[in-house]
Order: structure tokens, then C-alpha cells, then sequence
């Protein structure tokens, strides 16, 4: 289990909300080679950050990313549908993995099992809630159908869940960084 202090929580919070805003659906002409980091972040909070009520704030300030994107940024919005709700119980299922994680952190060897299946176990549930929602209820698609959802699904999640990986191993290797330089650091402390 995690246990950070407050500073340090709001200091992986600011990153973490940084990251996305750059990141999330390429709004940012500077920024179009990185890929979305938002599942990647959505995790990551469910891991670090104790307050409850930051998952919702999220989802808010992604949701006005989206806004500005599309109203300012001349981003299209093919994807602003009645199934934009379905990001809800998306991003719900990345946080909660990220809690399922933090319980279960430790560093060393044996915690990564824990890591790649909660973040397994989040980035199905995002995918289902995300591109299922979006496939069957945005009216997009003129019959939708289970059968045609499947091969969509191995299509596209895929680089949803590579992407993802890539971030999360990043943050790993950064969470090891830190924590080996704080671990030195107060042993230099010590007389």
C-alpha cells in the first residue's frame, strides 16, 4: 500500500492532469506524435491519489478538454455522441483498477503480476464501456451487432492497451526513480 503525504499527492495530481491535457485525443498541434495518455492517468489516480471525489473532477476536466477542442480547436465531434456517457464507467473501471493496484503495491518483483492485471483488468473494462458504448449507442453504426463488435474490438484495443502499457511503464520506471533517490537520500540524512 501507498502511503504519500499530501505535497506528494498533489504534486502527482498536477502531473498527472498535465499529462492529459497535453495528451488526450491530440487537440495540440506541438503535441500529435504522443498518444492519449487519459487511461494511462485515469489508473495512475486510482493508484496514487486518495481523495474519492478526484475521479469525478476528471472526468470533468476531460470532458472540458473535449469541449474546448471541439468549440475552439476545430476538432471534429464525430465522437460526441449520447454514448459519450459510457466514458463514465470507463474511466470508473481504469480508477478502480488503480485502487485494486494501490492495495496490493509493494516495490519489488512480485507486486508486477498485481500491476499488468489490474491494468489489464481496467483497460478491458474501458474498452467494453468506451467502444462498446460508443459502437451500440451512438448511432453511428446502422445495425450494430455483437458479431461485428468482436473484430472492431481486436482491431482497435490493441494499441488502446499498448499505449497505455507505455505510459504506465514509464510511471513505473519513474515510481522507481523516486522512491531509490528518497530511499538514498535519507539514508545520507542519517549521522
Amino acid at each position: 500500500m501507498l502511503t504519500l503525504t499530501f505535497r506528494q499527492q498533489l504534486a502527482i495530481g498536477f502531473c498527472l492532469v498535465l499529462l492529459m491535457a497535453l495528451t488526450r485525443s491530440h487537440h495540440w498541434a506541438n503535441l500529435h506524435f504522443l498518444p492519449d495518455a487519459t487511461w494511462a492517468v485515469f489508473f495512475l489516480v486510482g493508484v496514487y491519489l486518495r481523495p474519492l471525489w478526484i475521479a469525478p473532477a476528471l472526468m470533468l476536466g476531460a470532458a472540458f478538454i473535449d469541449f474546448a477542442a471541439i468549440t475552439w480547436g476545430g476538432i471534429s465531434d464525430f465522437c460526441v455522441s449520447p454514448a459519450y456517457g459510457f466514458l463514465i464507467p470507463a474511466y470508473f473501471a481504469l480508477f478502480l483498477a488503480g485502487r485494486a493496484y494501490a492495495r496490493h503495491h509493494r516495490l519489488s518483483w512480485s507486486a508486477l503480476p498485481w500491476l499488468a492485471g489490474c491494468a489489464l483488468a481496467g483497460a478491458v473494462g474501458a474498452e467494453l464501456f468506451s467502444s462498446g458504448g460508443f459502437y451500440f449507442f451512438s448511432g453511428q453504426f446502422a445495425e450494430p451487432s455483437l458479431g461485428e463488435f468482436i473484430p472492431r474490438m481486436v482491431k482497435y484495443f490493441p494499441h488502446m492497451l499498448s499505449t497505455m502499457a507505455s505510459y504506465l511503464g514509464l510511471a513505473a520506471a519513474i515510481h522507481v526513480a523516486a522512491a531509490f533517490w528518497l530511499g538514498n537520500t535519507r539514508h545520507a540524512a542519517r549521522p
